[in-house]
């Protein structure tokens, strides 16, 4: 018995470890053997390639962002016969179509902007499908509404498409660092999950685009199901399940205010948690190793294991720690690992109650609350309590 409590124990620390820290750096290795034997790409020279784009911006909503987004997005770095911008604004009761029909469409100031409204709202997901149906151009870009990007998206986005493998690319998203629990620990997070997003792509696919900026052929585009939470994820994981690559552009970048507080990230990332269970059930084909060995190996190890695993292996090596120390207190090394996971915990109810500004304590706590998180997606999921209609999150003014 005890010999199997410590195989258990072991082996659950060993899972956690690789997918938090053991998969990156495996990642890396097989990166930097791979470029040994690559030749190196000629993707940094000046862009040549301009074919015409589509801006979509979904928005519910969005009112008084309109005019900070509409500025941001004149200040994109294209040929302005080559790029148009839609707003799609289903269900949206702000006034924003109007505002937008009124100050921005038929305006001539540079790109050609249309509205897509209407008054039902349906979901995210059912608004990309119904807009998509209007796309006209060989490449489409995403960007929320809520988000800024960098002038020089498009031209960095673009240029990765003169390669006919390459169906969709990845954005970076960028949370703005702020003194709050969830802006820090958000702000962290993204920053190692862009590393791991650089790796992945390196190696063969990007897993997992942000709603905050993709961008994909048109044609590569199947309608989703409208109760589909993570359209993001779901389109590119598609894209890519064609045999097309998805690929990480770091320099075409979005930018978003962190959530306002603790309560409202746990919001989203409960949101996100259910959506990951919808993905990883309804489309089991996405880990045919036999199919597409490749993608289904880095699907696994980046996300399958944090959604479905860890969270319950955190639980688990708890249960079995406590039990293995007090079948032999006088173990050192069962002791210390206990003490260690017990200081953990501390920690993290200090900072729920405390919110320190110390990063010693908001990173633990946000690690806590993300496989919490997904805990409570997991029973939203089962009990179909999550709406496909996104529910705003505030942010930091």
């Amino acid at each position: 018995m005890d010999k199997l409590l410590t195989l258990i124990f072991w082996s659950l620390i060993g899972i956690v470890f690789y997918s938090y820290i053991g998969y990156g750096l495996l990642l890396w290795l097989m990166v930097l053997v791979k470029k040994l034997f690559l030749k190196k790409s000629n993707l940094d020279k000046k862009a040549i390639f301009f074919p015409e784009v589509t801006l979509i911006i979904p928005a519910y909503n969005e009112r008084d962002f309109i005019d900070a987004k509409m500025q941001n997005t004149y200040s994109i770095d294209y040929p302005s016969d080559k790029l148009k911008v839609y707003w799609v604004t289903d269900g949206s009761d702000d006034g924003s179509e109007q505002y937008i029909l009124e100050n921005y469409c038929n305006k001539k100031e540079k790109f050609e902007v249309k509205i897509f409204h209407q008054s039902k709202r349906k979901g995210k997901s059912a608004a990309i499908n119904r807009v998509m149906q209007f796309v006209e151009t060989e490449l489409v870009v995403f960007c929320d509404a809520n988000t800024l990007i960098n002038k020089e998206c498009i031209l960095n986005t673009v240029k990765h498409f003169e390669d006919e493998k390459i169906g969709c690319v990845a954005g970076e998203k960028r949370v703005l660092q702020n003194e709050t629990t969830a802006g820090d620990g958000e702000s962290l997070y993204w920053k190692y999950e862009s590393w791991l997003k650089k790796l992945n792509s390196d190696f063969h696919y990007c897993i997992g685009a942000v709603g905050e900026y993709i961008a994909f052929r048109s044609s590569l585009f199947n309608p989703i199901p409208e109760d589909t939470i993570l359209d993001d994820f779901v389109i590119s994981m598609q894209i890519a399940h064609k045999g097309y690559r998805v690929i990480y552009e770091p320099n075409a970048y979005a930018q978003e205010a962190p959530s306002a507080n603790e309560q409202e990230e746990m919001k989203r990332k409960v949101r996100i948690a259910s959506g990951a269970f919808q993905a990883l059930f309804r489309y089991p084909e996405w880990l045919n190793f036999f199919k597409h060995p490749i993608l289904s190996f880095q699907y696994f190890s980046h996300k399958v294991t944090r959604w479905l695993i860890v969270p319950f292996s955190l639980f688990l090596i708890f249960f079995t720690n406590v039990l293995l120390f007090f079948q032999d207190n006088q173990n050192v090394l069962f002791s210390s690992t206990l003490f260690l996971q017990l200081c953990f915990y501390c920690i993290c109810i200090i900072q729920h109650f405390a919110q320190l500004p110390s990063k010693l304590f908001r990173m633990p706590y946000y690690v806590l609350l993300m496989n919490w998180a997904m805990y409570k997606g997991l029973i939203r999921y089962l009990f179909k309590q999550q709406p496909a209609a996104w529910e705003k999150v505030k942010r930091v003014v």
